[in-house]
């Protein structure tokens, strides 16, 4: 197997799973076993079920169902494993050349070789309805070099691009399906390769996916279908798990952790992970066109209180994009923003901002969220910055945002994490990049940084490159880092083989439903 240096680096992350626990009662677990429906409540409707045109880090509890993707992670340490490609090997360090497991078909019967993986590599890298571009933005060209086999040949050298393959960029759409589509998108009916296939979608309402019975893994999927129930309000999420109705949820906010543990029947999962609640910045719109108006927002944050109050204390304060478990994080970067309000109304006056602007920032109405906004409500307004916030469901306030509307100043929201941390950098602090709300320059040091940390497999190198990219993000205060939220999941005693993972988006690999 190829990318056996990456051990040493991605082996650095598994001390952040350290703490993981399993709260309320033991539950024994038997052989797995097929059979069932597994039940879950989502707190978000998805943005789109076609991996290259969704715009919102929660959509991958729902692609993950569908799309296989052309390597895997490892639970634990997040090391790039084999899928759908059963091998890699950069033969120098600008060509990758990837070898497709043999035998495997989409959903709709069509074959996933060579060129399917190339057709989706292209589309995904340069189709104009493509969010995930900068996700290949290395790639020059992908080539079939074989009935099984495709090469990429990159631009310059990228040792992230096997944990990339692992997201988005490398998750296999029929081909078929995309030709035949309306615009070539799929957002209503997927069709992938992975371990279920899809039934309905009512919008807002439930997702609804079976098995595929062709699935190329052994004994996999467990239960004969998932049925997903949008179920934004998490209190009432959580009362279905307690109630029987649902089986599973996922993203419960803390405040329901001593709450949902005293049910008798419920077991619960948490632990750190790499999602980070933050605001979003759009640098090319007044008044964070500024930078010393940027820099007076993290100044006026006072971090570890937000955690307590708003998190529960199952958190940890984020003064970067990494938390401190990573390898990758930097401990001179995260003392650039102490809570400072004096300083931050200082930076406004230097800026001639006047106190008391009102500035629109949006925002999700559930209960959690609209929390964490009267939270920092008060701590802003403390600086002398008043906000205002405009709610939206996550959806449609994504796409308002980051898309053509480019509605507000900045979003209260979060970034889910990615496998690779190069890739959380190139997708928000990048020209063109889809979380660069404004398509704003960034200094060309911090492109290089981001291009360097790909360069090479050697961890010490790597660890530089990172950096400089974490303080050149900082000191431009291109985003408004908050806390890294724990993953925390509720389930019912017949939920069988789940496991949390570091990136905290669930997957039911191997989960199974008991009597």
């Amino acid at each position: 197997m190829t990318m056996t240096t990456r051990r040493e680096v991605m082996a650095l992350i598994s001390g952040a799973l350290a703490s993981t626990t399993l709260g309320g009662r033991a539950f024994a677990e038997g052989p797995p076993k097929k059979g069932g429906t597994l039940r879950i409540s989502a707190p978000a409707n998805p943005s789109s079920l076609d991996p290259a045109t969704g715009g919102a880090g929660s959509d991958h509890a729902f692609l993950f169902t569908m799309y296989d993707t052309l390597t895997e992670w490892e639970f634990d340490t997040l090391k790039p494993k084999p899928g759908l490609a059963e091998s890699w090997k950069f033969t120098d360090p600008t060509t990758l050349v990837l070898n497709i497991r043999a035998g495997i078909t989409f959903h709709d019967g069509t074959p996933l070789d060579a060129e399917a993986v190339r057709f989706n590599l292209e589309r995904n890298r340069s189709d104009a309805k493509s969010n995930i571009k900068a996700d290949l933005l290395s790639v020059a060209a992908v080539e079939v070099t074989g009935p099984q086999q495709v090469t990429l040949k990159l631009k310059t050298p990228d040792t992230a691009l096997p944990g990339i393959l692992s997201d988005r960029a490398g998750m296999m759409v029929s081909p078929t399906a995309l030709k035949a589509a309306e615009g070539g998108i799929v957002t209503r009916k997927p069709v992938g390769a992975g371990a279920y296939s899809f039934v309905s979608w009512a919008d807002g309402e439930k997702i609804v996916v079976k098995r595929n019975e062709k699935y190329w893994k052994p004994e996999r999927p467990l239960p004969d279908a998932i049925e997903i129930s949008i179920i934004p309000e998490l209190t009432t999420g959580a009362r279905s798990v307690t109630a029987g109705q649902n089986d599973l949820i996922y993203q419960l906010p803390p405040r329901q952790k001593v709450i949902i543990e005293r049910a008798s029947s419920v077991k619960v999962v948490h632990g750190p992970t790499l999602y980070v609640l933050q605001i979003f910045l759009n640098w090319a719109k007044p008044p964070f066109d500024n930078l010393k108006v940027r820099q007076a927002l993290n100044f006026a944050i006072d971090r570890e209180s937000f955690v307590k109050a708003a998190l529960a204390g199952l958190a940890e304060p984020a003064y970067m994009n990494l938390p401190k478990a990573h390898w990758a994080y930097d401990a001179e970067v995260a003392k650039l923003y102490p809570y400072d309000p004096d300083r931050a109304r200082k930076l406004l006056a230097e800026a001639g901002f006047k106190e008391g602007t009102p500035i629109e920032l949006g925002g999700y109405p559930d209960q959690d969220s609209v929390q964490r906004q009267e939270i920092l409500i008060e701590q802003l307004r403390k600086a002398g910055i008043g906000v205002r916030f405009v709610n939206a469901p996550i959806a449609e306030a994504s796409a308002a945002f980051f898309g053509a509307e480019k509605k507000g100043a900045g979003l209260l929201s979060a970034w889910t994490g990615r496998p690779d941390p190069s890739l959380t950098y190139s997708l928000m602090f990048t020209k063109d990049a889809y979380h660069n709300a404004g398509r704003a320059p960034v200094p060309g040091e911090l492109e290089a940084a981001i291009k360097e940390s790909r360069a090479s497999e050697d961890i010490e190198v790597r660890r530089k490159a990172f950096s400089t990219v974490q303080r050149l993000v900082m000191e431009n205060a291109f985003v408004v880092p908050l806390a890294f939220q724990f993953e925390l999941v509720a389930m019912n005693k017949k939920v069988q083989g789940y496991r949390p993972n570091l990136l905290g988006k669930p997957k039911y690999d191997d989960v199974w439903l008991g009597s």
